[in-house]
Parts: structure tokens; C-alpha cells; sequence
């Protein structure tokens, strides 16, 4: 059998606790598998006497972990630290520059970093695996990688964040706000004391960012995501889309123009019957729109300490499995010196239309105002409805919802922003845009 291959851990949270423990308890499976021993010799985390559960005994300590990258005996550092800058990305970089493969599950540090780690892993002869950066223990990075080989991709898109999936269900299956599906989320450990970063839609982006690389052949281009997160969806607005056959999601979506890229991360509508609409919890799912295949969907556990090891464990297998002497696959598709530079797509009709929710004043004339400033920015209405008071309540603001057929952004924020101007608005106006799926 070929020598073992020596790994070590970055990073003994929740991820690499369930790293370490799923290698110890299958060593013999994995031997059988990949054809050689799979062991951990290093390990490096914030605390040395924690208790994990399961015991450090032979395995080498490393206090610094840029240290343990560059001088340890291993032939693949793993990343599980997080963060998009040091100590990870400066471990990275060392592990890179010594000739170690990496493997690693953190999304921020590829969205910021992946092309420059990329073409500092093809330079020094190894791989820069990151199947659990993306979707959790979905196989979507290593589908686009290798299995779709020779497809034009047109648009990817899916339910990146569990967090936000688990609150969304919550609001629609059982009747309850935004702020108490949150403290819901917080209490199973779905969501973090500070869950801004999932709810505003910034893990989402981060994600997306690199599926739009993969699938385009661009360099990663984090900042060119529009993003809007989940704060302002209400149990009104579910109700709303479920009494028109709709579902929202957060979703991401990119998609490949005639001028460019487009990236975005926003609330959207989908058609109940379609299959995305019926990934619920913290659920993940991705769809890749290809000329060859067709529509390929991916769905299953988007996070978790099991999910990610265990995509961690499959690209520590597959380079237990390769030989010296084997060509790697580029870290993105392809060279990465041979990724087009990001230019993004000009604004153009969002095919599947607008949702658009307005609380007015009741009084003669405004839905003639309201139909005259869409008709005067050029956007032609599905449906115009009024929805009947909360309650049967005498008074009090009524609610118009507005269905368009397809228009641009920018057509819409104009029409919007002329009604608001007339004064018969109460609150804020709510635009969720209408996405084109595949029913099930």
C-alpha cells in the first residue's frame, strides 16, 4: 500500500472535531477506498486543553497554525479556522508555498482570495479543495468542476443559507414573525448571537461569488453581488405570496448575459409548484441551468458540523487517491490565469416580473395614480389587488399588491419612488422580485 498521507487540522471546532473523529473511527474504510492510510499527525486551535471528546495522544501540537502549515510533517493542511483574512489566509498561503495541498470550508477567505490561492496552488504542483465552502455537504463544487466538463452554464441559482431557509419556513408553515422565528433559529444553534451576516444576505453573495466563477469562468468578483438580506420580509408579505401560489426564498442567483454577469442575492418569489419552493428548513439546494444537461438540481444539509466534515473528507480522499505524477484539476474550473476578468452584465427585464406591496391611504383616486405612474415609467401590470384590512378593521391604511410583467429594476425603483412622492403611502413600499423556476 503507498505510504499514508499525512494531514493536519487547522482549526478543532465543531467542523474539525467532527473531521477528526469521522478519520479516526473509518481509518480502515478510507484505507480500503483511497488505497492508502489516511492519519492525522498535526493539529493546531485556540485552547490545547479543551475537552473535545476524543484524545490528542501522538498527534503533534502547533500553537500557531501559519507555523504548523510550513514546518509540520503533512501533505495536506486543512484549513477550518474561517475569516477571510490571517490567520487563514496567511496559513493557506504558507501551506500553499511549501508544496501541501490545502483543503478548507471557508467561504469568506475564497470569495476575497480564491484566484490568488488558486494560481499559488497550480504554480507549486497541488490542490486547493473547497467543496465545503459551498452548500454545506452538497456536491455542487466538485459537479461543476469535473461532472459538467463541457457544458456552457446560462444560470445558477439556490437557497445558499440554511439560516435564513429555516426562518422563511418557519414564517410560512406556522404563522410567526420574522423577530420570533430568529430567536427560534438562535436557540437550536441555526442561527449566531449575531446573525447579520446571514440574514443580510453576505454568506449568501460570498457563496454565490464563487459558484459564478465556476460556472463562468470569471475571476471571483465578491463585490459585484447586489445583495439584500431577509429583515424586512413580514408575515404579511408571506401571506401575500402564498394567496398568489407563491413561496420567497432568500435566493442567490447569477447568470451569464449578452453584456456581462449579473450576481444577485435578494428575497424572491417562486411558484409553489416549482422545486426549489419545497426546500424547506435548513435545507440547501442549487440549480444549474447547462446547455448539455439541461436543469441539474442539488439538494441536501447546507451546514453542520457533520455535512461540512463530511465534504471535507471527500476532498481529503480524493487526494489520498491521486498519485504522483497526476495532473490536478485547476482549483476553478480552469487555469487560473486563464479566467475572463468580471464585467458586469447591463441592465436588463427581470423575466419573471415584480411583487409589489403598498399600504395607502384609503381615498378616491389612488389606484388610478398608482396604475398611471407604472404606466408612465413603461411597466405593464399582471394584476393590481387590494387586500381586505387585518382583522375586518373599518380604517386604517389598506394594502394594493402589484404584479408586473417583466420590467428593470430601475423602472420599477423610478415608479415606486413617484408614488411615495404623491403622500398617500403609509410605510415603506416592499419589491421582491418574481423568479422563473422549474415546476416540479
Amino acid at each position: 500500500m503507498t505510504d499514508a498521507l499525512k494531514i493536519g487540522i487547522a482549526g478543532l471546532g465543531t467542523v474539525g472535531s467532527a473531521l477528526f473523529r469521522a478519520i479516526t473511527t473509518r481509518h480502515n474504510m478510507l484505507a480500503d477506498i483511497c488505497g492508502r492510510e489516511i492519519v492525522i499527525t498535526a493539529v493546531s486551535a485556540r485552547s490545547r486543553n479543551r475537552d473535545r471528546g476524543f484524545s490528542l495522544d501522538g498527534v503533534n501540537w502547533y500553537d500557531d497554525p501559519v507555523a504548523m502549515a510550513r514546518e509540520a510533517d503533512i501533505d495536506v493542511f486543512v484549513e477550518l479556522m474561517g475569516g477571510e483574512g490571517d490567520p487563514a489566509l496567511a496559513a493557506a498561503t504558507a501551506a500553499l508555498a511549501a508544496g501541501r495541498h490545502v483543503v478548507t470550508a471557508n467561504k469568506a477567505m475564497l470569495a476575497r482570495h480564491g484566484v490568488e490561492l488558486a494560481k499559488l496552488a497550480e504554480s507549486n504542483g497541488v490542490l486547493l479543495n473547497f467543496e465545503a465552502a459551498v452548500a454545506g455537504g452538497i456536491p455542487v463544487i466538485k459537479a461543476m468542476r469535473e461532472s459538467l466538463t463541457g457544458n456552457s452554464v446560462q444560470r445558477i441559482y439556490g437557497i445558499l443559507n440554511g439560516t435564513c431557509n429555516y426562518i422563511l419556513t418557519r414564517m410560512q408553515r406556522d404563522n410567526l414573525g420574522f423577530a420570533e422565528c430568529l430567536a427560534e433559529a438562535q436557540r437550536l444553534g441555526y442561527a449566531e448571537a449575531d446573525p447579520a451576516f446571514d440574514i443580510e444576505g453576505n454568506d449568501t453573495a460570498h457563496k454565490l461569488s464563487i459558484l459564478t466563477s465556476l460556472a463562468f469562468g470569471t475571476q471571483i468578483a465578491a463585490d459585484e453581488v447586489y445583495v439584500e438580506g431577509i429583515t424586512n420580509i413580514s408575515i404579511d408579505d408571506i401571506h401575500a405570496a402564498d394567496e398568489l401560489g407563491y413561496r420567497i426564498k432568500l435566493l442567490g442567483v447569477a447568470l451569464k448575459t449578452g453584456t456581462g454577469i449579473e450576481q444577485r442575492v435578494h428575497p424572491t418569489m417562486v411558484p409553489k409548484g416549482s422545486m426549489i419552493a419545497q426546500v424547506e428548513g435548513v435545507t440547501n439546494a442549487v440549480t444549474i441551468e447547462a446547455d448539455i444537461l439541461g436543469e441539474l438540481m442539488l439538494s441536501g444539509p447546507g451546514a453542520g458540523g457533520d455535512a461540512t466534515a463530511s465534504a471535507v473528507l471527500g476532498d481529503v480522499a480524493d487526494i489520498a487517491k491521486s498519485r504522483p505524477g497526476h495532473q490536478h484539476a485547476p482549483a476553478l474550473g480552469r487555469p487560473a490565469a486563464k479566467l475572463e476578468p468580471y464585467q458586469r452584465a447591463q441592465i436588463q427585464s427581470h423575466e419573471g416580473g415584480y411583487f409589489i406591496s403598498l399600504k395607502v391611504d384609503d381615498r378616491a383616486g389612488v389606484f388610478a395614480s398608482i396604475a398611471t405612474k407604472m404606466a408612465d415609467n413603461g411597466i405593464s401590470l399582471e394584476s393590481i389587488v387590494q387586500r381586505a384590512r387585518p382583522g375586518g378593521a373599518a380604517d386604517g391604511p389598506q394594502t394594493v399588491i402589484l404584479v408586473t410583467h417583466a420590467t428593470t429594476e430601475s423602472k420599477v425603483r423610478s415608479a415606486v419612488g413617484a408614488i411615495k412622492g404623491e403622500g398617500y403611502l403609509s410605510g415603506e413600499p416592499q419589491v421582491i422580485r418574481i423568479e422563473r423556476t422549474r415546476e416540479g
